[in-house]
């Protein structure tokens, strides 16, 4: 390796994760990303500007490259050969030396730490149920202090690399699942994800006070003893959406329930939502206190009292856990 500038043009690597390590370099122009493969896409873990410095770990173990290094853009560096440096290494005294190790190493297990998180284990259960509340978590909380609102966007706007840095070095949680369950918020439509290209992404966040109570919520429901737990299955969120739906028609009272007229939603289920509900499909729902216990009427008309606000509230986030539980890897 001869020492001096070198340049590379976009998207090519000035070198690759594994390859046997023979300089360090300083960046003169343009930008680079470290990044590592993650199955058929790249993680970028960092990028390097013009006056930093890239490859300088394996200076001091001499083992391969931990990750990879590819332009962003059109860029120019300085070849610093290690065999040259060695020489001067020399000249350092040596608890100067013992420091620089020692930051060196810590820097290699945060490196080997990342690449443990990053890897996919075994389990079929890719988001566990504190998983999802710590991800949700993550994200409003980086979004709260670091977002900033835009009334074009009309949300909330956070950089991804931003988000991607906290989720994996503070809160040491893998960055492919974080942005696999953006994919699903997305989907759902509590936020929007935008590819600005080379590597980087805007995160739109429409609904931050729904995420924020989401994590309330699924956390006191997961401290619960499972006695305790009130869980909706996954067939009725369409029952009780249809529910909201026609209760949201109604005045409340005093206490803030509706009372639903569940003859006339059977009758106008279909023309209205697009399916059929049938009465006798509430009672489960009667059961687990969801609603009221049905009340018959004149003529043999069924009602029920429905705490509107509140299934409003929590429908949404089962639906979104149920769709968690489907993304495999």
């Amino acid at each position: 390796m001869s020492s001096g500038p070198k340049k590379i043009t976009r998207d090519h690597y000035l070198f690759r994760e594994g390859d046997a390590p023979d300089a360090m370099y300083v960046v003169k122009s343009g930008k680079l990303a470290v990044v590592k493969s993650k199955q058929t896409s790249e993680i970028i873990l960092a990028e390097i500007g013009p006056g930093a410095m890239v490859g300088e770990m394996a200076f001091f173990d001499n083992k391969p490259r931990s990750a990879s290094v590819k332009a962003m853009k059109d860029s120019e560096v300085i070849a610093l050969p290690y065999k040259a440096l060695h020489a001067q290494f020399q000249n350092i005294p040596e608890w100067c030396k013992a420091i620089m190790r020692t930051v060196n190493n810590h820097l290699r297990n945060a490196n080997q730490r990342i690449k443990e998180l990053e890897k996919n284990d075994n389990s079929e259960d890719l988001f566990p149920p504190h998983t999802i509340n710590k991800l949700v978590a993550i994200l409003t909380l980086v979004a709260h202090k670091f977002g900033k609102y835009s009334e074009e966007d009309k949300g909330v706007v956070l950089g991804g690399n931003l988000l991607r840095n906290y989720t994996i070095q503070i809160f040491q949680e893998a960055t492919h699942k974080m942005q696999k369950m953006m994919g699903v918020l997305s989907e759902l439509q509590y936020i929007k994800l935008e590819d600005l290209g080379e590597g980087k992404q805007k995160i739109v966040i429409y609904k931050m006070d729904d995420l924020f109570t989401f994590v309330d919520w699924h956390n006191e429901f997961l401290f619960k003893q499972e006695k305790d737990r009130v869980v909706i299955k996954e067939e009725e969120i369409k029952i009780l959406n249809c529910i909201v739906h026609f209760a949201k028609k109604l005045p409340k009272n005093d206490k803030g329930l509706v009372k639903l007229n569940l003859s006339e939603m059977q009758n106008e289920s279909m023309r209205e939502v697009g399916y059929l509900v049938k009465t006798e499909e509430t009672l489960g729902l009667c059961e687990k206190k969801l609603i009221g216990d049905q009340t018959m009427g004149d003529a043999g008309i069924l009602f029920t009292d429905v705490p509107v606000d509140e299934l409003d509230r929590i429908v949404p986030f089962w639906k979104f856990i149920y769709a968690m539980a489907k993304v495999r890897r």
